[in-house]
């Protein structure tokens, strides 16, 4: 599962997740970073206005097809953990 915890003040806080099917055509059994950039472009819609998005150090969050999509996105701003 990859999930968004998506907070906007004076708003109820929301969950935007998408689950893992067991059988990807690909044969992975984890998310690529597209499949996390499809979630973040879904809070996006939903959520209607930018997103800070806070990343830990997962590598498909670091990848480089990741960073280059995230930075073209004027809405989003990425604040990268620690490591």
């Amino acid at each position: 599962m990859a999930a968004l915890l998506c907070y906007r003040f004076g708003q109820p806080s929301r969950l935007i997740y998408r689950l893992c099917p067991d059988a990807r055509p690909d044969g992975r059994k984890s998310f690529s970073w597209t499949d996390y950039l499809d979630l973040i472009q879904t809070a996006h819609h939903l959520l209607g206005g930018p997103i800070a998005l806070v990343w830990d150090n997962v590598n498909t969050h670091l990848t480089a097809g990741m960073r280059r999509c995230t930075a073209d996105r004027e809405w989003l701003t990425v604040i990268q953990l620690p490591p």
